[in-house]
């Protein structure tokens, strides 16, 4: 065994310039590898982090069977007041978790009383709603960072398309989840960036005016969206 390493130092030594550029290839080699592997993880890790920090937040919670017809946004499926009590009590009770938010999560027509399009609407509590997506407030390309009583954060992608300035009075229709057809005037208050590319459809109200569309007589959500102290417990949590 011995005898073979000299044998191989000898050759490596005979061979100085050869050896020299096949170990400046390899070293480059490994340079590359790393820095691309370090490139794509920190790339991966900004993609995920301006999506949960925009609009998803770390964990989502749903009733069971919702997700299956997520595309439709079902009312049918909406957490009654006795699961939220729940899980309230139980996300209270656990260590980990910075932040929760209710959300209620509707599929409606938006309108401006010239034109009419779809528009997926989301009622939710300012103040939690910031505290689980945080970077919420930095989408709004134009007007108020607060959502009011009254107003609606509205995509830029429906403002630029029905013409709709910040101010502007506008009309959302939904149907509950009896079947009844319910409209309600808004005023809009901000006009925001979409993160989902040019199919970004998502508005924002406060979730009792959501309530009030909805004409829910007691507060039942779609979903509530949780932040985590550390975004690397998220599993154990």
């Amino acid at each position: 065994m011995t005898q073979i390493f000299k044998i191989a130092l000898r050759n490596l030594m005979r061979y100085k310039r050869r050896t020299l550029l096949t170990s400046l290839l390899i070293t480059m080699g490994v340079f590359m590898v790393i820095l691309f592997s370090g490139l794509s993880g920190s790339f991966k890790a900004m993609m995920i982090s301006q999506i949960t920090d925009s609009m998803l937040g770390h964990i989502q919670i749903h009733k069971q069977g919702y997700m299956a017809s997520i595309d439709s946004l079902p009312l049918t499926l909406n957490l009654d007041q006795k699961d939220i009590e729940k899980l309230e009590k139980a996300v209270n009770s656990m260590s980990g978790i910075k932040a929760y938010s209710p959300r209620i999560k509707f599929a409606g027509m938006f309108s401006n009383f010239m034109e009419t399009t779809n528009i997926r609407v989301n009622g939710v509590y300012p103040d939690k709603e910031e505290a689980v997506v945080p970077l919420l407030q930095g989408r709004v390309k134009q007007g108020e960072k607060v959502i009011k009583k009254g107003e609606m954060f509205i995509p830029e992608l429906l403002a630029k398309g029905m013409e709709v300035k910040v101010g502007d009075t506008i009309v959302v229709i939904a149907t509950n989840r009896d079947g009844s057809v319910n409209g309600k005037q808004f005023r809009v208050g901000a006009v925001i960036e979409s993160v989902t590319g040019p199919g970004g459809r998502d508005g924002y109200m406060h979730i009792e005016d959501a309530m009030e569309m909805l004409r829910m007589d007691q507060m039942e959500v779609s979903e509530v969206a949780i932040r985590l102290d550390d975004f690397d417990k998220l599993h154990s949590v």
